[in-house]
């Protein structure tokens, strides 16, 4: 299949939608434990939170390097 134009934004829109689905799950099934989590994320001191974006960040790049150029 050849690639065309508009391919990496095709790309782009999936991820996004299937981020918007996978984020919005635990809000859905379960509403309640939601908001209790949200309430203890306030708790965490913020270097915490960002060792912990940077490891999710860094695990979607690896998950992302794999499947594309692996």
């Amino acid at each position: 299949m050849l690639p065309t134009r508009h391919e990496p934004m095709t790309t782009i829109l999936t991820i996004l939608g299937a981020l918007l689905v996978l984020e919005g799950i635990p809000y859905f099934a379960f509403p309640g434990r939601a908001r209790q989590w949200a309430m203890m994320v306030q708790e965490v001191p913020e270097k915490t939170l960002r060792i912990m974006g940077f490891i999710a960040m860094l695990s979607g790049l690896v998950i992302l390097f794999v499947v594309r150029f692996a």
